[in-house]
């Protein structure tokens, strides 16, 4: 394995650690947050490394055009792709988002979807456009040598287009999603599932959160008849003491204060996510509704503070998601609430700081996808929390593997066993509930975002 530390490094990544918008006439930029940013920012701001990314909005589009494809916010620069709208929109909507990730999630019902239709396959050659983008462009910024971190499902091609022009260069794709099984790969037709493993297998090295996942890309790669290419698992983890900043925020403080008025002296039932389908939130919220058909000692005792926002609203599907899970929502309230209680407070704006304010608070955080890549939600609620809160976990969320021995486990599906679990964690003893959630806090620190970024680079 060759020394890749003093390596100069090009990362790839479709959505990139910038975004901008107009406000007031003024186009203002931001940087992004989480484990992704904080594991591989400093190499950028060092300038060790080149950021390419996609831009993401017409803002964006706006802000690379005047900086000549380069942008730079909070001393972070970050090369910008201009990609025309509709190639990028059937990249990211229709292959990305309606079809990679409801395959390595699970998600599809097959007796309705996916049919791959003439739309579809367009939208594939709109996958393999944007690839090339990002091949051309790595082609002509990345230095002699470089190792190029390619991050995630969006970019499966990159490796194998770059590199009939720039064989000097090595690849280390991440893939941040579960990595589906061979029968669920199945579901992909024939000549896509060969061109993604041939995309990977282009690789020096594939990395996943969990052995889990890179056992289920081996066996994928095994089903076509091919077993090459090294592979890894290296978990991700959040800047812990950047959501400790957060925590300590003026703004986040201030959420707590409105959280407190509504809350009162309710325990705290919560969750945090994008109202995406794989988080499971409807099921949730089902869950909630028969604990408190069974449990009317719990009335007007605990209140669930849930924390989601619309994710992908280009996507019929996650549009038609977002109504159901409001829906879901609405129906605990109107069959249970009082006058002076509501069990479900829904808040669906993202407030970053506010869910912040909502880990803080909780007695009981509920993290329960159908599949996950990861979870980081599961390791940051327990760094910032001050209640000793429990965590009750999916087992199908890669955080689990980390984390199973501190957390109550939970079987997604089963809503009579999550109402029983959110029972016995809200009636756990007071010492149990410290001993759990200290020993739960000291897990989640055993890794950094720069832990993963090492793995990373030490895989070529």
């Amino acid at each position: 394995m060759a020394d890749a530390s003093a390596k100069p490094v090009v990362i790839a990544s479709n959505r990139g650690p910038v975004s901008f918008r107009r406000e007031g006439g003024e186009l203002l930029g931001r940087r992004g947050s989480g484990g992704l940013v904080s594991g591989l920012a400093p190499l950028v701001e060092s300038g060790r490394a080149t950021w390419i990314a996609a831009a993401m909005s017409d803002a964006d589009r706006e802000a690379s055009a005047a900086g000549g494809g380069v942008v730079e916010v909070d001393g972070l620069s970050v090369h910008l792709l201009e990609i025309d709208p509709e190639t990028q929109r059937r990249h990211y909507d229709e292959i990305s988002n309606s079809t990679l990730w409801f395959v390595h999630h699970g998600l599809y019902d097959l007796v309705r979807s996916p049919a791959y239709d003439v739309d579809w396959w367009q939208s594939w050659e709109s996958y393999r456009s944007v690839n090339a983008a990002f091949a051309e462009a790595i082609v002509s910024t990345a230095p002699t040598g470089a190792v190029v971190l390619v991050q995630d499902y969006h970019l499966c091609l990159v490796a194998r287009m770059a590199r009939v022009e720039r064989d000097d260069l090595r690849f280390v794709h991440f893939h941040h999603t579960p990595f589906a099984g061979p029968e669920e790969f199945r579901v992909l037709p024939p000549t896509v599932r060969a061109e993604l493993l041939e995309g990977l297998a282009c690789h020096d090295a594939c990395g996943f959160h969990t052995s889990r996942w890179e056992s289920n890309y081996r066996a994928c790669q095994a089903d076509a008849g091919d077993t090459t290419g090294r592979t890894f698992h290296a978990t991700l983890n959040s800047d812990l003491d950047d959501m400790r900043s957060v925590a300590r925020s003026p703004a986040c403080l201030e959420a707590g204060e409105q959280i407190a008025a509504v809350v009162g002296d309710r325990m705290v039932l919560a969750r945090v996510d994008r109202m995406e389908l794989s988080k499971n939130i409807a099921r949730g919220f089902a869950a909630y509704d028969r604990l408190l058909e069974t449990r009317a000692d719990l009335h007007g005792r605990v209140v669930f503070l849930a924390t989601c926002y619309p994710s992908r609203l280009g996507v019929e599907e996650y549009r038609r998601y977002r109504d159901e899970v409001v829906a879901a929502a609405e129906l605990v309230n109107e069959r249970w609430g009082t006058p002076d209680w509501r069990p479900v407070e829904l808040m669906t704006d993202d407030d970053f700081p506010r869910s912040v304010a909502v880990l803080k608070t909780y007695d009981v955080l509920l993290v329960n996808p159908i599949r996950d890549g990861l979870n980081l939600v599961a390791k940051e609620g327990p760094a910032v929390n001050e209640r000793d809160g429990t965590l009750l976990l999916s087992t199908e969320a890669g955080a689990f593997a980390e984390l199973d021995d501190e957390v109550v486990p939970l079987f997604p599906f089963d809503i009579e066993g999550t109402a029983r679990a959110i029972a016995d964690a809200l009636d756990m003893e007071p010492g149990q509930r410290r001993h759990r959630a200290k020993a739960l806090a000291e897990a989640v620190e055993r890794r950094t975002p720069q832990s993963w970024l090492e793995d990373q680079l030490n895989a070529v």
